[in-house]
């Protein structure tokens, strides 16, 4: 029969075997008044606009910024992270113009899946030994994850505002729990990263106004995965063929030499994710795409929304061996890929011929949008040809 712990010191150390048990690398707590700074942090981020159309972090800033707000009955925060760092250097996909660059994060199930059961499991343990009540977040919800993780000491935000941790670089999955026990908090880590602007220098997009801040806008892995309209013409080039997400600021930190290889299989990368084909992703229809992606967080963003951005690197590509695939794909029903289309068109026909579509094109096309793609591509084609 098990005995109640009502030392805090055991029930720590039973936190930190089943911690061990379930998967995760790291653990440690904080209390919920531990990241004074951030609210004013975020309040100049939504100020600054930097969310874009992230409106639910507007929505949600009270209980973001202030853990006691989103739960005022917490009284301790468990920070757990799962290491997923890759077996090799992401960034080798990007000089191989054919084959699409997917974040490593999304080469496998989806990372909350895996996490969210794993911490009910402790989160159960905690109750059944010690009572109280507890709460498991996993990032969907508004928890201010790596500013706690930081207070928790399990590493500091870098200048790409990401967790970076001295024993597993910038490769960290994080999640939480919340508890009404009381617990010591664990000292909080320190700011290494000295001089180094590896990760600031990286971006393709210089989404990094300053160190430390990001402005969302202009980062790839959002312009890929939240934006839902088309990609802005200034970033189509300097995506290159990344598909979802990026991992160019994460790659470049140093800290990463310290780093291991993701022990947990379901964190590893697909064989048929590593480096997907241009042209297999053009194929994709719906229920293709929602095949090949079931389990996966690419999933999430929808079909459409996933072939506009294969469009875009197919057209950064230099492949005329896709040009087939992307007019099939300039007749779509979707407006934002028949936009995406006709870009990746005007980048990879000679200028007659993309003009020879254009102009019975705009006679039909109804959608605002994709018309000005049209009168765009005419543009840049005409631009070229001189």
């Amino acid at each position: 029969m098990r005995t109640s712990i009502s030392d805090p010191g055991k029930l720590r150390a039973l936190i930190d075997r089943e911690a061990l048990r379930a998967g995760f690398d790291l653990c440690a707590v904080t209390s919920p008044d531990s990241i004074p700074k951030a609210p004013a942090r975020l309040a100049q981020f939504v100020a600054d606009r930097f969310h874009g159309s992230m409106e639910w972090m507007e929505e949600t800033f009270e209980r973001r910024a202030r853990p006691s707000v989103l739960w005022p009955e917490v009284r301790s925060i468990i920070v757990l992270a799962m290491n997923y760092g890759p077996d090799h250097d992401p960034r080798g996909i990007l000089s191989l113009r054919d084959r699409a660059a997917i974040s490593v994060y999304a080469r496998n199930r989806d990372y909350h899946d895996v996490m969210k059961g794993r911490l009910k499991e402790i989160a159960g343990k905690i109750v059944s030994r010690a009572g109280g009540d507890v709460k498991v977040f996993v990032d969907t919800a508004p928890v201010m994850e790596k500013p706690l993780a930081e207070a928790a000491g399990l590493g500091w935000q870098g200048k790409h505002t990401n967790l970076v941790s001295r024993t597993h670089g910038s490769w960290l999955f994080l999640g939480s729990i919340f508890t009404t026990a009381e617990l010591e908090p664990d000292e909080r880590d320190v700011d290494r990263c000295g001089s180094c602007r590896a990760c600031l220098d990286a971006c393709p997009t210089h989404a990094f106004p300053v160190p430390y801040r990001l402005d969302a806008r202009r980062c790839i892995s959002y312009l890929t995965i939240e934006n839902k309209g088309p990609i802005p013409l200034e970033f189509r080039e300097a995506m290159g063929n990344r598909i979802y997400g990026c991992d160019d600021c994460l790659a470049a930190c140093p800290w990463n030499k310290f780093a291991r290889t993701a022990s947990e299989a379901k964190l590893a990368a697909r064989a048929d994710l590593r480096e997907p084909r241009l042209a297999d992703l053009l194929e994709l229809d719906d229920p293709a795409f929602r095949a090949l992606f079931s389990g996966s967080p690419i999933k999430r963003i929808g079909r459409d929304r996933f072939i506009r951005n294969v469009l875009i690197a197919a057209g950064n590509s230099g492949e005329t061996g896709l040009i087939g695939q992307v007019r099939a794909l300039a007749a779509d029903a979707s407006p934002l890929v028949r936009g995406a289309a006709i870009w990746a068109l005007s980048r990879l026909l000679p200028w007659g011929e993309f003009a020879a579509l254009a102009h019975p094109a705009l006679r039909d096309e109804t959608n605002a949008d994709v018309r000005a793609e049209w009168v765009q591509g005419m543009d840049m084609a005409e631009k070229a040809r001189a």
